[in-house]
């Protein structure tokens, strides 16, 4: 029993000694996420435009309801979302729209820090989505 118990204990010294540690200083040194990581989402821009085409697939699929699009068309026919909201307060960023996305229009980044002191600051619009 004792040895067990030394060998615990071994255990735990070797990790309080310098290199060993398990924990990051946030703000100084950032972990990266994976590739598969679902954050902060983003309108993929196309020539002069986004590369939207206002197909409602999006907010149709969303279980969360957090998305809305208006669309409209230009002078040469081709629909485009002339709004284009995520509410990132409702969102639960399951990825959904970007499976459900035909032209591959909305993507999710890496972003995670997310933090704001107002509500509105929440409401993606189609503006701050494209940068």
């Amino acid at each position: 029993m004792f040895k067990e118990f030394a060998k615990g204990l071994s255990i735990t010294f070797k990790h309080l000694m310098p290199g060993h540690s398990t924990t990051v200083e946030y703000p100084k040194q950032k972990l990266a996420p994976s590739a598969r990581f679902r954050g902060l989402h983003r309108l993929v821009p196309a020539h002069q435009r986004e590369k939207c085409v206002a197909c409602y697939l999006c907010p149709t699929v969303c279980p969360a309801k957090c998305i809305t699009v208006d669309a409209a068309e230009n002078e040469r026919g081709e629909k485009y979302p002339r709004v284009y909201t995520i509410d990132l307060l409702r969102c639960i960023f399951c990825g959904y729209c970007v499976e459900a996305c035909p032209v591959e229009a909305l993507e999710m980044t890496g972003t995670y820090e997310l933090a704001n002191y107002k509500r509105a600051d929440f409401e993606f619009t189609k503006e701050r989505l494209l940068k």
